[in-house]
């Protein structure tokens, strides 16, 4: 695990990082890839959608162009201070603290959740997805964006150092044990690295609560 694959510092390094983030991220997550995964989530107008580990509200910018009933949720009171700056917190989007793990939401409560650059944090992530999977009404999508795992075998060392990097194998298999069907992955990234992230989509199965 991770160093940062704790609750616990990856609060405090958000605390830091806040500061700096949305000057940061484009380097790593930007407009471009952000539409990207926005379209392989097909949302209509009247979806309730979650963004969870939502930061400083750069997924959630991209969510309200499709769909003005949009929540977020984050561990990082810091992160979300600097959301609440740009939506106001209860105006926009309605935000919420808490843990991907255990959300505070009824069953079926939303039409989709979106998550971008928050697994890799997670110490637990297949916990996280039956959650997303349980909060999200049968048949309806969850799009995941995680850091893909690294080519080389020096940065395979230092990612497994500091958080969850993943491929494709390891993302079917969290899925499927989280309980999901019709997985598919894309990677997407900067014209530096275009492979440098790895977007899954899944679909909660249809007869989910009939088992």
């Amino acid at each position: 695990m991770g160093i940062l694959e704790d609750k616990s510092r990856a609060r405090l390094f958000y605390k830091y990082l806040s500061k700096v983030y949305d000057q940061v991220n484009p380097f790593i997550w930007n407009e471009e890839m952000r539409a990207e995964a926005l379209e392989l989530l097909d949302l209509a107008p009247d979806d309730r959608v979650l963004d969870v580990g939502c930061g400083t509200g750069f997924g959630t910018e991209g969510l309200l162009q499709y769909t003005d009933d949009v929540h977020g949720l984050d561990q990082s009171i810091h992160q979300m201070e600097k959301a609440f700056t740009k939506f106001g917190r209860t105006d926009e989007v309605n935000f919420y603290r808490g843990d991907a793990e255990r959300l505070p939401f009824k069953d079926d409560s939303f039409d989709a959740v979106w998550s971008s650059g928050s697994i890799e944090y997670w110490p637990n992530p297949v916990d996280a997805l039956a959650e997303f999977r349980r909060i999200v009404e049968p048949g309806g999508p969850v799009l995941v964006v995680g850091p893909n795992y690294p080519s080389s075998s020096v940065f395979q060392r230092l990612a497994d150092a500091i958080m969850l990097f993943y491929d494709e194998a390891e993302a079917d298999r969290m899925f499927a044990e989280a309980g999901f069907d019709d997985v598919n992955h894309v990677t997407m990234g900067p014209a530096y690295n275009p492979d440098i992230a790895i977007t899954t989509l899944a679909r909660v199965p249809e007869n989910d609560r009939s088992e």
